[in-house]
């Protein structure tokens, strides 16, 4: 069901352009969104395992989600809702790479993953004489800095409370996207009541309402499984585009998002062979 929000929020995201510039949209959105998890701080009983809170880490986290949500919205300005699913979803294989230079462990399947990436990202974003669509850079850069959140959030995460570092990267990023609306885009009460509904449904589902139902999902389910399930946002997004907005992808388009999957569950079940073997070593 998050990975359902989620890929629709592509097609939320592409409608909202239509009224407000991608600082405007980003800011309500993340603002709703941090106010949607309030009542989950403020209602749950504390226990005896409360852990600690790591601001400035938080702080961290906001500002890098700030660029890569930012570099995300501009590229869906010039793309369509499916392509910009399937290019961000390149940051599961990403991760690891990233993961490699830090000298964390990787499994060989990532290296096919790689190469898949690779060719899917070439039918889908590169046309004839070797140029890369606008809008698909801009996404592609976004699925960049996704990968160091994901990478930053691994260190904060068993830390710090889940909720309140929700919170407060979301509240960050509101902020700089408020600051970044008022010097480029036209800040208009107008534009932001004529996208209210993509900006509710990308502020209260996607950011609110998404977030917590993985954290909730993640409690029973192995995080491998998770990653791999949430990889069909991807899948969703094109539908969601093609049902909603009449994108129509191309053949060579349809066989890039194939290989682009293909890669990402690739990378996750690589990624399931190491950690079955190191369970198996520490038993």
């Amino acid at each position: 069901m998050a990975a359902a929000i989620w890929g629709f929020a592509f097609v939320a995201q592409r409608l909202g352009m239509q009224h407000v510039g991608p600082f405007v949209f980003n800011a309500v959105r993340f603002a709703l969104g941090g106010l949607t998890l309030i009542p989950f701080i403020l209602l749950r009983k504390p226990n005896g395992t409360a852990r600690s809170f790591h601001l400035p880490g938080a702080a961290l986290a906001g500002l890098v989600l700030f660029l890569a949500i930012s570099l995300q919205q501009i590229g869906i300005v010039y793309t369509t809702a499916g392509k910009a699913g399937f290019i961000t979803g390149l940051y599961v294989i990403i991760v690891p790479l990233i993961g490699l230079v830090l000298r964390q462990r990787i499994g060989g399947n990532h290296w096919l993953a790689v190469g898949l990436a690779v060719i899917g990202m070439y039918l889908l974003s590169v046309k004839r004489g070797f140029q890369i669509e606008k809008g698909d850079l801009f996404v592609f850069c976004g699925a960049i800095v996704w990968a160091v959140h994901v990478q930053i959030l691994g260190w904060l995460a068993p830390r710090n409370d889940s909720y309140k570092l929700a919170a407060i990267q979301y509240a960050v990023c509101a902020a700089l996207s408020f600051i970044a609306a008022a010097i480029f885009e036209d800040f208009s009460m107008p534009g932001i009541l004529s996208a209210g509904l993509p900006i509710l449904y990308g502020g209260v589902m996607s950011v609110g309402i998404g977030f917590t139902m993985q954290v909730v999902a993640q409690r029973n389910a192995p995080p491998t499984h998770v990653a791999v399930l949430l990889s069909l946002e991807t899948v969703i997004a094109v539908f969601g585009g093609w049902l909603l907005l009449n994108e129509i992808l191309t053949l060579r388009e349809f066989l890039g998002c194939a290989l682009v999957l293909a890669a990402m569950l690739a990378a996750q079940l690589g990624r399931e062979v190491i950690y079955s073997n190191v369970a198996k070593n520490d038993h």
